[in-house]
């Protein structure tokens, strides 16, 4: 059976950290203007892919 290949989107989307698999915030590439600092600053903060989804990111990254 050949190796799994991990999914290229994936890869640039996720990283992985100790036990958690980190995201990228969406809502923050363009249009900025009509959000407030607040909430922009909010969208900064780091993501982490919730435990529904960790399995599936797991397989895309060949984690498992």
């Amino acid at each position: 059976m050949p190796k799994m290949k991990t999914v290229r989107g994936a890869a640039k989307r996720f990283k992985r950290t100790k036990n958690k698999i980190k995201r990228g915030s969406a809502f923050r590439s363009h249009i900025l203007t009509k959000k407030s600092p607040k909430r922009e600053r909010k969208l900064r903060a780091p993501k982490y892919v919730s435990k529904v989804d960790v399995a599936r990111v797991e397989l895309m990254l060949c984690m498992k």
